[in-house]
């Protein structure tokens, strides 16, 4: 609860430090980073993602935050730790604070850092955490039924496939979207968990999975 009385939004505020990267609060300050870090890859040019372009970034950051207000997410900046720089961004989002599930979604990353051990550094801080930390029963992975690479890079974390959720939305032309589910149970955790610590152990260290 709060000093008045309002209780706090579930999950509550946390930054997560890894040895490649670190996920913090996002903050409006994050903006002006965030909008260099889009450009590399253009990545809001991608038609089956919806990622904000660098003039969009503010209000994309704004909403995520009046989101946050109202406790339906939890949204980082992806920080790499060589440099300190901002690479992307990530949430927690529909949050489910009475039977404890929520999805890893709204994620994006620089060119420069996809498929490096940034994103599975930051997924397994973020997987330790909801299990560990806040004892979640699942977590959810949702991606476009097109976009191929965020399918595959979530199957090498050890998420099982649940099913497609057909004409689920409307992308951002308007155009149907059939998303696909992916999920980690608590029960599956450990072994996702060893899985993810030997990716990251490996001795290149880049593309860890």
């Amino acid at each position: 609860m709060t000093e008045r009385g309002v209780e706090a939004p579930w999950p509550p505020d946390v930054t997560l430090h890894g040895e490649h990267a670190s996920l913090v609060p996002l903050t409006p300050a994050h903006g002006e980073a965030l909008g260099e870090a889009v450009k590399d890859g253009e990545l809001w040019k991608l038609w089956y993602t919806n990622v904000a372009s660098p003039v969009d970034m503010a209000a994309d950051i704004d909403a995520r935050l009046a989101k946050r207000a109202r406790g339906s997410c939890l949204p980082f900046t992806v920080i790499q730790d060589a440099g300190g720089r901002p690479v992307g961004m990530t949430t927690y989002m529909n949050i489910d604070p009475v039977d404890r599930r929520l999805e890893i979604g709204a994620t994006w990353y620089r060119r420069s850092v996809q498929r490096t051990a940034v994103n599975t550094e930051c997924k397994f801080l973020l997987l330790r955490h909801a299990f560990e930390a806040l004892d979640c029963i699942a977590v959810e992975f949702r991606t476009h039924f097109f976009n191929l690479a965020s399918r595959r890079a979530i199957e090498r974390l050890g998420a099982r496939f649940d099913g497609i959720l057909r004409n689920h939305s409307r992308d951002r032309n308007g155009n149907l979207r059939d998303t696909c589910v992916y999920s980690i149970i608590a029960s599956e955790w450990p072994t996702v968990r060893g899985h993810l610590e030997w990716g990251l152990q490996r001795p290149q260290g880049g593309d860890a999975l």
